[in-house]
């Protein structure tokens, strides 16, 4: 009930609901916080009006309530830090899936849209240096190597299994984005030199949009034209045969 109160997008991924979890306690708090001042504010008008209190009191308060009040609600902001937040955080980045039971799928951002590669029929990507990034070739990839050649690009759509996790290695060829997809509650710089891994598992079929988190220029609406398709693996497996061989890139 809360969550739709908030108006939070769909969720669509398996660690998402810890996610939301956090999101909840925190508003909880924040209400709980904005009510209580409310109620101390109306309450300091009346007790300390000028009828009451003709005359000023330089001594101040006499208790430690609002030191306590303090204390309290310090320990609740570390309890959820230290065993909500950082348990979400430490499975995130350091429990990865083994890659050959993934996905795995390399993102390229840049003004103004998301270049994605994955591996061909043989498994493997080709290698790739930086000197050879172009207008067209995204990736950089090394024409000579053999194991490039099936690999598959393609350009704001990209494809994963429904129920298995997928990796993506997230980087940018020009500025710095950041690359967001609501439904799977994942968000993660694009840094340009810097190509940094994150996973999620997509637990619903549907069509999910890819939004850049960070500004990144006057086209940066245009890179909210990305999707996220989940589909079953037959579905998958399919879209991915008709795709090899046929690399898409930006200019």
């Amino acid at each position: 009930m809360m969550e739709k109160l908030l108006g939070l997008p769909v969720l669509a991924s398996e660690h998402g609901q810890s996610v939301n979890n956090l999101i909840v306690y925190l508003h909880w708090l924040m209400f709980v916080l904005f009510f209580g001042w409310l109620c101390y504010f109306v309450y300091a008008l009346w007790r300390f009006r000028q009828k009451r209190s003709p005359k000023g009191d330089y001594v101040g308060v006499r208790n430690h309530a609002s030191s306590y009040i303090e204390v309290t609600v310090a320990g609740i902001e570390a309890s959820l830090l230290l065993f909500l937040a950082i348990p979400i955080w430490s499975q995130r980045v350091g429990q990865f899936p083994k890659e050959s039971e993934s996905t795995v799928i390399q993102v390229m951002a840049q003004q103004f849209a998301w270049n994605a590669r994955y591996a061909g029929q043989d498994g493997a990507l080709g290698k790739q240096n930086a000197l050879l990034v172009n207008s067209q070739n995204t990736f950089g990839v090394d024409p000579a190597d053999p194991q490039g050649k099936d690999d598959i690009q393609v350009l704001n759509e990209i494809h994963v299994p429904v129920n298995k996790p997928v990796i993506a290695y997230i980087s940018s060829k020009d500025v710095i984005h950041s690359f967001k997809i609501p439904a799977m509650r994942v968000t993660q710089d694009a840094t340009p030199g810097l190509r940094v891994p994150v996973w999620f598992k997509p637990l619903k079929e549907g069509r999910y949009q890819i939004f850049c988190a960070q500004l990144c220029g006057n086209g940066h609406a245009n890179m909210a034209q990305g999707l996220l398709v989940v589909e079953s693996p037959e579905a998958f497996a399919k879209w991915q045969a008709s795709k090899i061989g046929a690399a898409t890139s930006f200019e």
